[in-house]
């Protein structure tokens, strides 16, 4: 007998708890979802995800239909949506995914960056004369001011900040020659 009932009389009787009539509705018509939903999304897998997602909320659905249109119209309205939101949920995934891979390159890029910098100053420090590199340790490498640095040393502030200058000049002779290689 349920089975000549409409759909409309399905959908309001599921809407008040009635577990059958909640199942024939949903025996009638997932077939309908499912090759909406693979029209919509493209795949199959996507169709199955999109009409599983609808027969689960179809429940709590059930309870704004009103019986104004057709009860298929009423579902086709549901699906079309639920694929709209689902299409939305992907792309800002896709979105924060693709932001999140675009974030992680730039800071492997800055991190490589950092440590070829830190090479180069590494053997450029190497490469200078024992006093110089004392003094670069102790202002750059351990944060000392000119006047802390020079109180540690037993030198004066200005013997420090010449130093300091050598320094400079040195590693810019570097770059610059290994810039023209």
């Amino acid at each position: 007998m349920r089975m000549k009932t409409s759909d409309e009389a399905l959908a309001q009787a599921a809407a008040g708890g009635d577990r059958e009539a909640f199942g024939l509705l949903i025996r009638r018509h997932y077939d309908r979802i499912f090759r909406m939903g693979w029209r919509l999304t493209g795949t199959q897998a996507d169709a199955e995800d999109l009409a599983h997602d609808i027969m689960a909320a179809l429940p709590a659905k059930l309870r704004s239909y009103r019986g104004e249109a057709k009860f298929t119209t009423w579902l086709y309205r549901v699906t079309l949506n639920a694929a709209t939101d689902s299409a939305r949920k992907a792309q800002r995934y896709a979105k924060a995914r693709d932001g999140w891979g675009e974030d992680t390159r730039a800071r492997k890029a800055e991190e490589a960056e950092a440590a070829e910098s830190y090479d180069w100053l590494m053997t450029a420090m190497r490469s200078l004369p024992d006093e110089l590199r004392e003094t670069v340790a102790l202002t750059l490498g351990e944060d000392l001011t000119q006047k802390e640095a020079a109180a540690v040393m037993g030198l004066s502030e200005g013997t420090i900040a010449w130093r300091m200058s050598e320094v400079k000049k040195h590693l810019r002779a570097l770059a610059e020659k290994e810039a023209r290689s």
